[in-house]
């Protein structure tokens, strides 16, 4: 039987997708092709990926990732290739039907939460959307990150070298040189998004700016 805290996680997953969905709707064609925050990847590459991480179960992962011969650029590219259809509405579609999902891959169930609001930030920041995130969803999000290995797509050995403190949560993690600002802005920034890193500040904001690079 699934926990009232995994139930939670989803709930708080389902509720992303479906802002998100809304979101991609208003967009033109012209957003759908703009490069998002997420290096290399278009605003619709990374709708597309969303829809594959939803789709994909356990089994699925670790199969799709021998057939990559175990490289997750590939993997991910693979997937992205996969579900992007034949033209934004039948990406954004797909997207709306995988809102209710609960597969994941052999990971953290917080790591669907990371996907969504990180990802979600890639598109939104590209075509100049704000969305106010749910805390516990970014805190959530910001906490497995610094738990998680740099290799695996986390920032743990750079939450060993600087402190992380939100100015809009009650949350301070890590050792060292401290770095301040928004929950959502530390998140994207341990997530090696660049643009987030002008919205923080502190002492330790040069070895954040290291590792993102």
């Amino acid at each position: 039987m699934e926990s009232d805290a995994k139930r939670e996680v989803w709930r708080m997953v389902h509720a992303e997708r479906a802002a998100l969905v809304d979101d991609l709707a208003r967009l033109d064609a012209g957003q759908w092709d703009a490069p998002s925050l997420c290096a290399g990847w278009t605003v619709r590459d990374v709708a597309a990926h969303l829809v594959d991480t939803a789709r994909t179960t356990r089994i699925g992962f670790v199969a799709g990732l021998v057939r990559a011969r175990f490289d997750f650029d590939r993997q991910n590219a693979r997937g992205v290739e996969r579900e992007r259809g034949a033209s934004p509405e039948e990406t954004l579609g797909r997207l709306r039907r995988v809102v209710s999902r609960t597969t994941t891959p052999p990971a953290p169930l917080d790591t669907r939460l990371v996907e969504e609001v990180v990802h979600g930030e890639d598109i939104r920041r590209a075509v100049g959307l704000v969305r106010s995130y749910p805390q516990e969803a970014v805190v959530r999000a910001l906490g497995l990150q610094a738990r998680t290995p740099v290799s695996f797509g986390g920032a743990k050995e750079t939450v060993a070298s600087v402190r992380l403190t939100a100015t809009d949560a009650d949350l301070s993690i890590g050792a060292g040189p401290e770095v301040t600002g928004p929950a959502l802005s530390l998140l994207l920034a341990v997530s090696g998004r660049r643009a987030a890193l002008g919205e923080l500040d502190g002492p330790g904001l040069s070895v954040l700016a290291a590792a993102a690079s």
